[in-house]
């Protein structure tokens, strides 16, 4: 038998689960420190926070923990170092010595070595790597943030399902790791896993695992209902048994073994909604073989409906002329598209021009015989990448084809669709245009926010938050009864909020980013990412806590948008339609924006509305 040849390069991925008296130590007292501190307590281990200043140094997050019991934050100037053994109070002495004092530690996360603005405040590499050299002494694995070879383990961009009903987070939990060769791809890649995956499936992990509890009911010892486990050795849970008799005789052992198997065939073959919704009495019926797993499961249409293939449609011979259309494709969802527009892609077009941000569940509609270009648009190469995508559908439209230059929401609004319009009337093509729905406007309501309101705003004002060749632009001033919608502006946000709500005098020759007046900092704020796909994040706060929302969100996900103005609230639960009518009152608004945010700084919601899955 020919066994497979170990290829170096692979993780060994572990997943931790500790005992309360398993310590993991965590050194420094930033963001990222807390993020380890909250891995470590989830998964059961005490935690502990080394950082020189104590409680007066760390981050908002630690202090809280530490204030609620939930972790030790030690000062690692106050550590007592024997002074046989140095007179030095170096961070590694008072490591060493913690070491001694403190008992068994289990894995060890340096954070302060994270690259960030302030160098001064960054743990330099002779310090790191003699930490390092400590632990490794202690036989106590290491984690060094931006320092690759001073770790003994690396952590993974993960993520734990919740139950969709109340929040509550299921045993579900899924990994990537690039093996340090692409740590912002592994959340990439993250995040399309789990927009694939139903998000009731950690419901029904919870749901199995309930389902065997009660195939093991049985007068067995714990050693006995070990062997009776649906973790099967094989690969498959379709190995041959010897068929049942439902009236004959079957021993206990016999019965275990047999719930346990149809459990692996039902976790194999049922779909995962149907696993998260099935009751304890289902569980207990098919348990007693009332309804086994196969006929249990025939009223659920398993399949697919083949009568309609998007691949099947006959394409129109083009004209002799050829063609060109300015297709707006919306703000991501395929639903959203215009029936013009889904027309014109699958049926009329030889040659899809695409925009960079075009979602890949729109472009898949392209039947395969269409050729596709994706626009080259990259940082620093917009306006190369513009005049080839021109050219290219005017080449090709003198040969007759029918091009379709395909952009994002709507190709009017912030697409460059007028210069097009006038390149392509220059050399002899009038171009169709198509409109598609705006972002700006489908992006709101999708995380819930109307441009307008009544009572709240009577108008709304859209604009970009770069400008050409990524100029600044100047914002439009505050007006309560008005929402602002900024496209294209999170790359830029720090530029943003400063001129938003600097209201500062000007010095004699300067103007400020801004026309009009300032905001407050209390506005409320929205800033939408990928809105209208499954992996669509909103993040609401306040102009002055935005940014740092958005710094401890993780990694951000083009294309997102920002809506600011009191229309951010006014539909968030019971909604508040009084901001006209009781006019500005800034102790009145800050209580408005206390009820709102439910007493904090900002909220995170993350996917669509269930409803969507059936759009």
């Amino acid at each position: 038998m020919a066994f497979p040849e170990p290829r170096k390069g692979a993780s060994m991925m572990l997943a931790f689960k500790f005992h309360s008296n398993k310590t993991t130590l965590i050194i420094g007292g930033n963001t990222l420190a807390a993020s380890r501190a909250l891995t470590a307590l989830e998964a059961g281990s005490r935690a502990v926070v080394l950082a020189r200043g104590g409680l007066d140094v760390v981050c908002d997050e630690l202090k809280w923990r530490a204030s609620q019991r939930q972790l030790e934050v030690v000062d690692l100037a106050k550590i007592t170092v024997p002074s046989s053994t140095s007179t030095d109070d170096s961070d590694e002495v008072a490591l060493r010595s913690f070491l001694n004092d403190h008992g068994p530690v289990s894995l060890v996360c340096v954070t302060d070595t994270l690259t960030g603005p302030d160098f001064s405040l960054r743990r330099h590499r002779a310090s790191a790597r003699a930490i390092y050299k400590i632990c490794s002494q202690h036989n106590i694995p290491v984690n060094t943030a931006d320092m690759p070879d001073c770790c003994d383990f690396t952590f993974t961009a993960s993520h734990r399902f919740s139950d969709p009903s109340n929040g509550c987070p299921t045993p579900l939990q899924i990994a990537v790791t690039t093996n340090g060769t692409g740590c912002r791809l592994s959340g990439r890649i993250k995040r399309e896993i789990i927009a694939n995956v139903p998000k009731d499936a950690g419901v029904a992990v919870q749901k199995i695992g309930l389902f065997r509890e009660i195939a093991k009911e049985s007068p067995f010892n714990e050693e006995e209902i070990h062997d009776f486990n649906d973790e099967l050795t094989e690969p498959t849970p379709n190995r041959p048994v010897r068929q049942r008799c439902f009236n004959s005789s079957e021993t206990e052992a016999e019965a275990a073994r047999r719930r346990m198997k149809w459990i692996a065939q039902i976790s194999e073959y049922w779909p995962i909604s149907r696993l998260a919704n099935i009751t304890e009495n289902e569980m207990t019926d098919i348990l007693r073989h009332d309804i086994s797993p196969h006929n249990y499961a025939k009223d659920v249409d398993l399949i697919p409906d083949t009568s309609f293939s998007q691949h099947s449609l006959t394409l129109t011979t083009p004209p002799r002329k050829g063609r060109i259309f300015l297709v707006g494709s919306g703000p991501g969802h395929p639903s959203l598209l215009t029936l013009a527009t889904h027309k014109i892609l699958t049926r009329e077009a030889d040659l899809v021009l695409s925009d960079k941000l075009v979602p890949a569940a729109v472009l898949s509609l392209i039947p395969d015989t269409v050729e596709t270009r994706i626009a080259r648009k990259f940082p620093g190469n917009a306006e190369g990448a513009q005049s080839e995508m021109m050219e290219a559908a005017v080449e090709a439209a003198k040969r007759g084809l029918t091009v379709v230059r395909l952009k994002q929401g709507d190709p009017i609004v912030y697409g460059r669709a007028g210069e097009e319009i006038l390149y392509f009337r220059q050399h002899g093509f009038e171009a169709v245009v198509v409109p598609g729905v705006s972002s700006a406007l489908a992006a709101p309501m999708f995380a819930g926010i109307p441009v307008t309101q009544r009572g709240v705003s009577e108008s709304f004002i859209v604009c970009t938050g770069v400008g050409r060749k990524g100029k600044e632009v100047r914002l439009p001033g505050y007006e309560r009864s008005r929402t602002l919608v900024i496209l294209m502006g999170v790359a830029r946000l720090p530029q943003i909020l400063e001129a938003l709500i600097d209201s500062s005098p000007l010095d004699d020759g300067m103007t400020r980013r801004r026309d009009g007046n300032s905001y407050p900092p209390h506005m409320p704020i929205a800033l939408i990412e990928r809105a209208s796909m499954p992996d669509q994040r909103v993040i609401m706060s306040t102009l002055s806590h935005i940014a740092e929302a958005l710094d401890r969100a993780g990694e951000q996900r083009p294309p997102g948008l920002l809506v600011v103005g009191w229309a951010v609230l006014a539909l968030w639960g019971p909604g508040d339609a009084q901001v006209l009518e009781e006019g500005e009152d800034s102790e009145k608004d800050r209580e408005r924006v206390q009820r709102w945010m439910d007493g904090g700084r900002w909220r995170v919601s993350e996917g669509l509305h269930e409803s969507w899955g059936d759009v």
